[in-house]
């Protein structure tokens, strides 16, 4: 198994999308219809990786985001926004706290590559240390946008 993913979008059929394209890929992939959602079940899960949507009811992914980092339990955990909602910002205009952006619409393979760099997986292997011979050829994730 290559990880496990928490997808949390409030559009059924984004996360189903996204979560049959991370299973052909070797990850395992539970999902969550919003913010809400995700911070009762993150505990149990303990996912490798939170991809989270923007917008969404009760609690949007901004706000997610935050919570998680927050928490000492799911603080390590990475966030990846997967949003059409490309110009955003975190709490008081700041940077959001999450690792990467992915925008919609997506192709499959942005998704799988950013989910691989996050979790530290490549095809095939599990994750390695920091620093190994291999990490020149992962892509990063990407930035976020300037001139927001």
């Amino acid at each position: 198994m290559s990880g496990r993913v928490l997808v949390v979008d409030d559009d059924n059929v984004i996360r189903q999308l996204i979560k049959v394209n991370l299973e052909l890929e070797g990850f395992e992939v539970v999902t969550a219809a919003d913010g809400v959602e995700c911070l009762d079940i993150v505990q149990g899960v303990r996912p490798d990786l939170v991809t989270l949507d923007v917008a969404m009811p009760r609690l949007d992914g901004l706000r997610t985001a935050e919570r998680l980092r927050a928490d000492p339990r799911t603080r390590h955990i990475p966030v990846a926004i997967v949003s059409g909602h490309t110009k955003v910002d975190g709490a008081d205009g700041e940077e959001p706290p999450v690792d990467a952006l992915l925008a919609k619409p997506f192709e499959p393979s942005e998704l799988v590559a950013m989910v691989r760099q996050l979790t530290g997986r490549t095809e095939g292997r599990e994750a390695r240390p920091p620093g190994g011979a291999d990490d020149a050829d992962e892509q990063e994730p990407a930035p976020w946008p300037a001139g927001r």
